[in-house]
């Protein structure tokens, strides 16, 4: 399986540079916590207005999330643990498999999440490339290089995914019927159609790689690359994807597993909140790996381990700060 080397060796890159960790985490935390704080009022608003289908049964209304998220309740159920229970790690990706989107203002919070993730990408790239410290300077000179062009390759990527979902997946889905369940044949479309996302953002995953490993400029080169380069290891790249999602899945389902009600008192509260932290730890790490595992596969195919195109930059003058390092050396 020539995918279990570059798995191991993106896990110990990952391991190796801790505070990447550390700030995705930052980062997430910066971003969710104004929404939260905002939901929280109408949350306990919610639940004194409706003591029997909140608080005493432990519940979160229905009709009060989908409102806050996406919109008023179709099923009529009292209360759901999708909130906040063992079922919120799979909500999102059904919603998403449904072609159903959010409300505009989360949306807005998502927008911002992915604007600053991207940005923050090409120093990931570019220090799991290195397999060495960076430090400040190095990563942050690195986004400024690589942030605006992975911009631009975001915007071809949600070009695409918009494409998909206004043709693709109203063929192959169809819309989903009022009563909730889902027929064979609209589980299929949706499998058939999550695999299609799947390929396509494996295309643009290495499309980022070779943006940063090789100092691309243009993006539309860079999927061009991408795609040749999954074309010709197909096994291996799907192969890869699919270890880095099972990865993913093995942490979903250890949640899923362990999470406790959606509302807890006392020490099970404080439970609860351990459980969620370590978590969204988890869920990051997992996002970090796919990065350090395609940049080390790719690099074992195409470069030498550690190579990447541009010299290491650093803060102002990258290229002739290595320079003088170097004959000074």
């Amino acid at each position: 399986m020539p995918f279990l080397a570059p798995l191991g060796d993106g896990l110990r890159r990952v391991m190796r540079a801790p505070m990447i960790l550390a700030g995705a985490a930052v980062l997430t935390a910066a971003v969710a916590l104004p929404p939260g704080l905002l939901l929280k009022d109408g949350l306990q608003a919610a639940l004194r207005e409706r003591p029997g289908a909140g608080s005493a049964t432990g519940c979160i209304p229905l009709d009060w999330w989908r409102h806050a998220s996406r919109g008023p309740a179709v099923d009529g159920r009292p209360c759901a643990a999708a909130a906040a229970g063992a079922d919120a790690a799979f909500a999102n990706l059904r919603a998403m498999l449904d072609g159903e989107g959010p409300r505009p203002a989360l949306a807005a919070i998502a927008f911002s999440y992915l604007v600053a993730w991207t940005l923050l990408s090409g120093g990931v790239i570019d220090r799991y490339a290195r397999d060495r410290p960076t430090r400040s300077a190095g990563f942050f000179a690195a986004c400024g290089v690589y942030g605006p062009r992975l911009l631009r390759l975001a915007l071809i990527a949600g070009l695409a995914y918009w494409m998909l979902f206004r043709t693709v997946h109203r063929w192959v889905v169809g819309a989903p019927p009022l009563d909730g369940s889902a027929p064979p044949a609209g589980l299929l479309g949706q499998v058939a159609f999550g695999l299609l996302l799947a390929l396509v953002g494996l295309v643009f995953d290495y499309a980022r790689v070779r943006a940063v490993v090789e100092d691309r400029r243009s993006m539309l080169g860079a999927v061009l690359a991408g795609w040749r380069f999954v074309r010709r290891r197909p096994a291996a790249c799907l192969g890869l994807y699919a270890a880095n999602g099972l990865v993913l899945a093995a942490v979903m389902g250890a949640y899923a597993l362990a999470a406790p009600g959606p509302v807890s008192t006392g020490n099970s509260m404080w439970w609860a909140f351990i459980v969620g932290q370590v978590y969204i730890v988890a869920r990051l790490a997992s996002k970090l790996l796919f990065y350090a595992t395609e940049v080390s596969y790719f690099q074992s195919q195409l470069a030498h381990a550690g190579y990447v195109a541009a010299p290491a930059p650093v803060w102002p003058e990258s290229a002739s700060a290595e320079a003088l390092g170097r004959l000074a050396g």
